[in-house]
């Protein structure tokens, strides 16, 4: 494995038919540290603006885990307040990037999501999943809670299931559970069935108009153009629990148990 593959990547490749595929790995269950992070706002952004795009495609490389959230070795080395904001204001970056991408986003979840892959999963346009996606939302473990991915989840699957998930952060919820709450469109039994799913709908998707589908994301999307300041606001409510007492000791005995 060579050094770039070691430290993570994304990578985005665009078929003959428009299909962009912005695909994040990390060795480290496919985790997002900032420089990925900041990648793929890079690759919403870029994709966003190619005429010859007609659809993204969210996924991850083949892992059992889809993903496992931010760095939590990141997490760890937070020590101030411009740090803790900064840090947590990542996925926030990445949720608004694909919010105004005027492409639809599909994402491909093949496994396991916790934390901020669920945000990814709710910021998707279209989502699909195998039986493998199981997910929670783990924060309030350590000490602190889901703030800035709360608006894309809350958007997704409601207020009384994003409290759910939030208040019992150490329950796996299934795929199927996710599906019958919004979070997920479809479920698959296998990766297999998912994908070839998956390959029909964007050849079908190809065919429908740019002007159709870029008025129906912005339909998707109303009422969130506030959402720059909330997930930033958010960010810095995360960034100052992170440094209580109660999170930081929270945080160590979760790193002694890795």
């Amino acid at each position: 494995m060579d050094d770039i593959t070691q430290q993570g990547y994304v990578r985005t490749a665009i078929t003959a038919e428009g299909i962009a595929n912005i695909t994040f790995y990390h060795p480290n269950h496919n985790s997002l540290p900032s420089r990925l992070l900041q990648s793929l706002v890079e690759a919403f952004d870029h994709a966003g603006q190619q005429d010859a795009v007609k659809v993204i495609v969210l996924r991850s490389a083949e892992h059992k885990t889809f993903c496992a959230g931010a760095s939590f070795d990141e997490l760890t080395s937070i020590t101030d307040l411009e740090t803790g904001h900064r840090f947590f204001g990542g996925f926030g970056r990445v949720i608004n990037a694909m919010r105004r991408c005027p492409k639809i986003i599909v994402g491909r979840i093949h496994g396991k999501s916790v934390g901020g892959g669920v945000g990814l999963s709710a910021a998707t346009d279209f989502c699909l999943a195998s039986q493998f996606a199981a997910f929670r939302l783990s924060e309030l473990a350590v000490g602190f809670g889901p703030f800035v991915i709360g608006p894309a989840v809350e958007r997704k699957v409601g207020v009384g299931t994003f409290s759910q998930l939030s208040l019992t952060p150490a329950d796996w919820r299934s795929a199927e559970w996710g599906q019958q709450h919004g979070l997920y469109q479809e479920v698959f039994a296998t990766v297999e069935q998912m994908d070839e799913y998956l390959d029909q709908f964007c050849q079908n998707f190809c065919s429908y108009s740019p002007q159709a589908l870029l008025e129906l994301k912005r339909v998707f999307w109303q009422g969130t153009d506030h959402w720059e300041t909330l997930l930033d606001e958010r960010a810095a409510i995360s960034g100052r629990l992170s440094l209580t007492a109660h999170s930081k000791n929270a945080i160590a005995a979760f790193k002694n148990q890795r």
